[in-house]
C-alpha cells in the first residue's frame, strides 16, 4: 500500500523528513546543502506534516531539528517559485498577501499541533529558520547557533510573525530591537532573553533534544495536551489579527523598490539605497 506522503511528497523532492519511534516524532529539516533555505514548497510540506502528525497517537511530542550545519539560513531565493509575478503592481501584492496568508495557515496547523515541539537548533537560524523555531514549544540551542530576522536589510517586513513571538517572549522592546536592526543573537544571548530555554555543546545538541522530548513523552499525554492549549490560549492572545497585519505589510514591501534593491544590493555585496518607494 502507497502511504498518502508518498504521493504528496515525491522521493528525491523531500524538504522535510518524518520518522517516528518511541513516543517522538522527528521532522527534520533535510537539505543540508542548501542550508535548509526555506520555500514555498517548504512550507507546502509542513503542512503535509503537520496534518499527519495531528492525528498520530503514536506521537506525545514532536523533534525539529536539522541536517547541517545550519538550522535554517533562511528564504532559499533560488527555489523556484520564489517570485510572484502579477499584471500590475496591485495584483501582485494581492498576491503575495493570498501566499503569504497561505504559508501562516500551513504555519499555524504545525504551531497549533496538540503535541508539544521541541525545536533543536543549530548554526544559522535566520529570518523564516527564525521564525520557525519560534513556534515550538520548547527550544534548545547549540552553542554555535546563531540567531536574526533580517528583512528590513533586504527591504521587507517580517513575514511570518517572527517579530510577533519575540514581542509576545521576550518583550516588545527586543522584538523592535531585532527586527528593526537585523542584527544577529548568540545562543547565549538568545537564552537570557527567554527565546531559547537550554544551550547545549554543538556535539550534545541531539542527546539533549532527545533527552527533553522524551522526558515530555514519558508524561500523560491528555495532561501534555491540555497544558499546552492553556498556555498557547493564554500567550496567543491576539495573534491572528496581528498576524494578517503582518501578511499585508510583507505583501507590500515586498513589491517595493526598496524590496527590489535590497536583494540586488546583497546578490552585488554592496550597501543598499532605500529610498522609501
Amino acid at each position: 500500500m502507497i502511504d498518502t506522503l508518498d504521493r504528496e511528497i515525491p522521493a528525491g523532492q523531500e524538504r522535510l523528513r518524518l520518522t517516528v519511534g518511541d513516543g517522538i516524532g522527528v521532522l527534520t529539516l533535510c537539505r543540508p546543502e542548501k542550508l535548509n533555505g526555506w520555500s514555498w514548497e517548504a512550507s507546502r510540506q509542513l503542512g503535509v506534516y503537520a496534518d499527519r502528525l495531528r492525528f498520530d497517537e503514536d506521537v506525545r511530542v514532536v523533534l525539529l531539528r536539522a541536517e547541517g550545519r545550519a538550522f535554517c539560513a533562511g528564504i532559499d531565493v533560488t527555489a523556484p517559485g520564489g517570485a510572484i509575478t502579477g499584471r500590475s503592481a496591485a495584483e501582485r501584492t494581492h498576491r503575495y498577501d493570498e501566499g503569504i496568508r497561505w504559508v501562516h495557515e500551513r504555519f499555524a496547523a504545525f504551531a497549533r499541533l496538540p503535541q508539544p515541539v521541541v525545536a533543536a537548533v543549530q548554526g544559522y537560524c535566520l529570518g523564516f529558520g527564525f521564525e520557525l523555531a519560534l513556534m515550538a514549544d520548547v527550544r534548545i540551542a547549540a552553542d554555535d547557533a546563531v540567531f536574526a530576522l533580517p528583512e528590513a536589510q533586504l527591504g521587507v517586513a517580517v513575514d511570518a510573525g517572527g517579530d510577533l513571538r519575540i514581542a509576545r517572549d521576550a518583550g516588545a522592546g527586543w522584538a523592535k530591537y531585532l527586527a528593526l536592526t537585523g542584527r544577529r543573537l548568540d545562543a547565549a544571548t538568545a537564552e537570557r532573553l527567554g527565546l531559547v530555554q537550554l544551550v547545549a555543546p554543538r556535539a550534545d545538541l541531539d542527546a539533549v533534544a532527545r533527552d527533553t522530548a522524551a522526558a515530555i513523552a514519558a508524561n500523560a499525554p491528555l495532561a501534555v495536551r491540555a497544558i499546552k492549549r492553556n498556555i498557547d490560549a493564554y500567550a496567543d492572545r491576539g495573534m491572528a489579527a496581528a498576524l494578517d497585519r503582518a501578511a499585508l505589510a510583507a505583501a507590500l514591501t515586498l513589491t517595493s523598490d526598496d524590496a527590489r534593491e535590497g536583494y540586488a544590493a546583497k546578490a552585488e555585496r554592496r550597501p543598499p539605497g532605500f529610498e522609501g518607494r
